[in-house]
């Protein structure tokens, strides 16, 4: 599936980086890494997850690590796992966690002890629109519908999504502020996991949830959620955009794979070679498509840039809705 690229900026940045990865590859920099520790700082089932296990899949099929070890550590946002990375994975060169929008939302929100400056960006990987959902038998049949729910009592209309902070969080309350609700009203139910925020949508315990498309497609295709808008410019797989229906807000949510702390240049420029090796194989463009992905390969140092520039933009956010106290 094609979509429409998003957080384009900074791209030019990164082609020295690509070409760098490149000539490591042709130098054998990228041979196969050991065993890969994969910290994935969330529930299975959600977002991370599914990217965490999609990028060592295609390492795998580019023969670029020769085993891959995950361990799931959710809460908080991610910064629970953080937080255990960053004490545990010390130095090491074959660690790796995922992490992205979400948790830099997270950290600013929850005031972090750990954050992104402790650990060593590798690369950004992908960009995703997110959907609006709501249970199939919900009296709210269009994004107009659960609107005017909103707008006459926000506090009845519960928007299910991830971390407290994250992307999902965040488009609720641009959703809120551009209806003329004050954001701060937004009766926000954060999810323990990916799994459990599908189970609390389909049985009707929440009126409305967020996540990224591709982690509900197939609850709408198979008829369990309805969707009503997403966060893209434009229509994307038949759903019509928030913007479209006259709700001026476009939201993408990126996701990128850390190192550890501690670890060497070189160190670093290895597993570039290695992420931006898996991200050429077929695996990986298999994973795109699949989950409606956005490729928005990013590396090293201007990654890191980036993410410092990314996390004053949700700090700016998240205080202008009034969701940062």
């Amino acid at each position: 599936m094609t979509l429409t690229r998003t957080l384009v900026r900074g791209a030019r940045r990164g082609v020295t980086l690509a070409v760098l990865a490149g000539s490591l590859l042709a130098a054998g920099g990228a041979a196969a890494l050991d065993n890969v520790k994969m910290m994935i700082p969330a529930n299975p089932g959600g977002g991370w997850d599914q990217t965490g296990r999609a990028l060592a899949a295609a390492m795998q099929s580019a023969k670029v690590a020769q085993s891959v070890q995950f361990e799931n550590k959710g809460g908080a946002a991610g910064t629970i796992g953080l937080a255990q990375f960053v004490n545990s994975a010390k130095g090491d060169p074959n660690a790796l966690m995922m992490g992205g929008m979400v948790m830099v939302g997270g950290i600013e929100l929850q005031k972090s002890p750990v954050n992104l400056t402790m650990v060593t960006p590798i690369a950004r990987l992908t960009s995703e629109y997110l959907v609006v959902v709501v249970p199939a038998n919900s009296p709210y049949k269009t994004m107009a519908d659960l609107v005017a729910a909103f707008k006459a009592d926000p506090g009845k209309v519960s928007w299910h999504g991830g971390s407290a902070g994250g992307s999902d969080h965040i488009l609720a309350g641009l959703i809120a502020r551009a209806v003329g609700v004050d954001p701060s009203k937004v009766n926000y139910v954060a999810a323990k996991g990916g799994g459990d925020q599908v189970a609390n949508i389909v049985g009707g315990h929440v009126t409305a949830g967020i996540a990224g498309l591709g982690e509900f497609a197939e609850h709408i295709k198979g008829g369990r959620m309805r969707a009503l808008a997403v966060s893209a410019p434009a229509k994307e797989e038949g759903i019509p955009s928030l913007k479209e229906q006259g709700i001026d807000v476009v939201l993408g949510n990126w996701r990128g794979v850390f190192g550890a702390p501690g670890i060497t240049v070189a160190q670093r420029d290895a597993l570039v070679a290695a992420v931006k090796a898996a991200t050429e194989s077929a695996s990986w463009k298999e994973s795109l498509a699949k989950y409606g992905w956005d490729p928005v390969f990013l590396a090293g140092d201007a990654y890191q840039a980036f993410v410092e520039e990314d996390t004053k933009r949700i700090a700016g956010i998240l205080t202008s809705l009034g969701l940062k106290k």
